[in-house]
């Protein structure tokens, strides 16, 4: 795992720390989920984004999607089979647990989640407040003038 060290940033950049250790803990989470399941995400609008995350194997039920504040946490938990005479002469879909966690960006919110053919899919949008949102300020011409002082003839 590469380390990136952002302290020659601090010293030139003001207000962006928390930038800086959501980029930290993005490569810590990374590494520890060592890439189960795979995911997706994708621009589906100007302001909407879509998460597709692979769970072949997983029902509705075995999946947990949570948001607190500006995190995201999806998880998985299959559930043992209730009949345990099947042998498997191989075994190659994964269906351990994983929890796979997203920082998710001011103002971005979790619309839906679906799980379908072993896909989830989790729709997200960002709702700017009109506050934030660009605007274009009128400039009015002023009709104020300074006053002509009229030198009188002699």
């Amino acid at each position: 795992m590469r380390h990136i060290d952002f302290t020659p940033f601090h010293r030139s950049t003001i207000g962006f720390d928390n930038l800086f250790r959501m980029l930290d803990s993005a490569a810590s989470l990374d590494s520890e989920a060592g890439g189960y399941p795979p995911y997706d995400i994708e621009r589906t609008g100007e302001t909407s984004y879509r998460i597709t995350m692979a769970v072949a194997g997983f029902r509705s039920e075995d999946v947990h999607v949570d948001v607190k504040e500006t995190a995201l946490s999806v998880r998985g938990e299959k559930k043992p089979a209730e009949n345990g005479k099947s042998e498997y002469l191989h075994k190659g879909i994964a269906q351990r647990a994983f929890e796979r966690r997203f920082q998710l960006a001011d103002y971005v919110e979790v619309t839906g989640a679906e799980l379908k053919d072993g896909l989830l899919h989790i729709n997200l949008v960002r709702n700017l407040p009109e506050r934030m949102k660009a605007r274009r300020i009128e400039v009015k011409a002023s009709n104020d003038q300074a006053p002509q002082i009229e030198a009188e003839a002699s």
